[in-house]
């Protein structure tokens, strides 16, 4: 494969058609995106993992871009989630990979590391850790108030958030890209809280492009929600519950293959409920944990924002292997 574009294609994959973009040659690096985003979220990292001498794949996740869209809910546990990344990984014809995730695709990620370390011989998260399972269902410990509910609460009901959404994709990507960002002012709502009879959005208004992002890149990511529509996406928070049933047989494992947690200080996920002491004890459930990486005045969009110090700490982690 040619390394200096990035190239692309479909494979097949799990009972699905996933879109991957790649480039370089070399140990097989996967890199998971989250919500609302695409392979292009990695458009950075995979030139520098090129250029360092890997094969850096980045597929549209199950739901997004150009990768199919199971329309029932329970298509999007985190065991269809991680399948679909080992059968990527066969398809490319590895025996092992490096999977990096950011957002909810580093639950994929810390899940693939969980599940097949023989498949997986490293893993990296962004802004999530590798999060235990509770000893409650997730939606239950959610926080509500009487005005207000959790953003994640919001997403339960079918229909809903995607009318919200749906009505314009660029401004709905624009504002969740800003709102996310280290860039953005603080105060306002509580911490991921939306108010009743109100949605997501409510109260956000446009402002400048943070200097990451450019109207190019947001054309990009509005032009894929456009035609995929946000249901995909938002179907793998209803499945939060399920999940926590699904890997009721693995609880109290860990991650036991080398690991990188990189986050912005500035990320809302780590001011979420217990994130203060998880962040520090991650090496507890994660014991080869190499390095936890906090940068200075990022936010919730870490490889994008500051594209050259995560590439460095990837490649950095890559090469101590």
């Amino acid at each position: 494969m040619a390394s200096g574009e990035i190239n692309h294609r479909t494979v097949e994959t799990n009972g699905i058609r996933m879109h991957i973009a790649e480039r370089g040659e070399g140990p097989l690096v996967v890199l998971c995106h989250g919500f609302p985003e695409s392979w292009y979220s990695w458009r950075h990292q995979l030139s520098a993992l090129a250029d360092a001498g890997y094969h850096a794949v980045a597929p549209d996740m199950r739901g997004y871009g150009r990768t199919d869209r199971p329309e029932a809910i329970d298509q999007y546990t985190l065991l269809h989630l991680v399948g679909d990344i080992v059968g990527l990984v066969d398809a490319l014809g590895g025996a092992q990979a490096v999977v990096i995730g950011h957002d909810w695709g580093a639950p994929v990620a810390w899940h693939c590391a969980l599940l097949r370390p023989d498949r997986f011989r490293a893993v990296a998260g962004l802004s999530v850790p590798y999060r235990p399972r509770g000893g409650a269902r997730p939606t239950t410990v959610m926080p509500r108030t009487e005005d207000a509910v959790f953003y994640q609460l919001y997403f339960q009901e079918p229909g809903v958030a995607e009318a919200e959404f749906e009505q314009n994709p660029r401004q709905t990507l624009h504002a969740m890209l800003h709102g996310g960002s280290g860039d953005a002012p603080r105060g306002g709502r509580p911490l991921g809280m939306v108010p009743k009879g109100g949605g997501f959005l409510s109260g956000r208004g446009a402002p400048a492009l943070p200097p990451w992002l450019t109207e190019a890149d947001l054309d990009v990511y509005a032009a894929e929600f456009a035609r995929s529509g946000f249901r995909g996406g938002l179907n793998w928070y209803r499945n939060i519950d399920r999940n926590w049933e699904l890997m009721a047989p693995f609880a109290g494992a860990r991650v036991e293959v080398p690991a990188l947690y990189v986050a912005g200080d500035r990320d809302l996920v780590v001011s979420f409920p217990g994130m203060d002491q998880l962040i520090p004890n991650l090496g507890r459930f994660v014991p080869k944990l190499r390095d936890t990486i906090m940068l200075p005045g990022c936010g919730h969009w870490t490889q994008q924002e500051r594209p050259d110090e995560v590439n460095r700490a990837i490649i950095e982690f890559l090469r101590g292997l």
